[in-house]
């Protein structure tokens, strides 16, 4: 009996697809990665750990930063892909493990630093990942999250509901609101927080996890259909094959409070 498990639904939705995240202009190129080394200020000492790193580009622009980075996914064929790409931009400084980002496979107080980029949208329990996250962390550690979010409300529920359609690992994009809830609740202090716009190409989103033409048919008609403060949130642009939409990108640094 196939798995229909959230851990088996991701892993179905992005092993075939791996190799097309060491070329996705959002993952490889988004304006987060060179802003998380301006916030971070990563140190030579330092331990760090990627969480759900996809292709590694975070890992890779941090690496140069600090002692060790350890990149960590939960699908194997991901992980290739980003060992693929350390080898050819030359970091030596990478290890990289097959890891579920809600039930770590690490010891308490291993790391000085723990990054998750554009992933906690496909996780079933955010709640368990963040305390995992402080778990490991070196009191004083920082815990950096960049992942798309939305508005509070029946808007934020459409959007969610728009991404499902796209890609059924998907799960649910947190409020900024829920996402400083999640770190303070966890243990995490000295929160801050940047949201950025970042323009999307429905073309290639829609087909990067291999939609159907059929399901690219429905996404159209979501968004002919969609509540006018949807509209205003997505910025529309353009039509047909040229059709661009805005989504809103959230950095969340926390650092580990000792005494929590």
């Amino acid at each position: 009996m196939p798995d229909s498990s959230p851990k088996a639904t991701v892993q179905s939705q992005f092993g075939p697809n791996a190799a097309k995240y060491a070329t996705s202009r959002v993952h490889a190129k988004g304006a987060s990665l060179a802003r998380l080394v301006e916030l971070l200020q990563p140190q030579a000492e330092w331990t760090a750990l990627d969480v759900a790193a996809a292709a590694g580009h975070t890992a890779f622009i941090l690496a140069p930063h600090v002692a060790h980075m350890l990149v960590t996914d939960i699908t194997p064929e991901m992980l290739d892909v980003a060992a693929g790409l350390a080898a050819e931009k030359g970091i030596d400084n990478v290890a990289f493990e097959i890891a579920d980002a809600q039930n770590l496979p690490f010891a308490d107080e291993r790391f000085n630093l723990v990054t998750c980029r554009i992933a906690p949208h496909h996780f079933a329990d955010v709640s368990r990942f963040v305390r995992e996250a402080w778990r490991v962390l070196k009191p004083g550690g920082l815990f950096a999250v960049v992942d798309n979010i939305v508005p509070p409300g029946p808007t934020g529920d459409f959007v969610n509901e728009f991404e499902i359609l796209r890609d059924p690992s998907h799960v649910r994009c947190l409020t900024l609101g829920e996402w400083c809830d999640e770190l303070a609740a966890a243990g995490f202090g000295a929160i801050t927080t940047e949201i950025a716009p970042k323009r999307m190409a429905f073309a290639p989103w829609a087909v990067r996890l291999g939609a159907t033409p059929e399901t690219v048919i429905a996404l159209h008609g979501m968004l002919a259909h969609a509540p006018q403060a949807v509209l205003e949130f997505l910025q529309l642009q353009g039509e047909g094959d040229d059709l661009t939409f805005e989504l809103s990108e959230a950095i969340v640094i926390g650092r580990k409070n000792p005494a929590a």
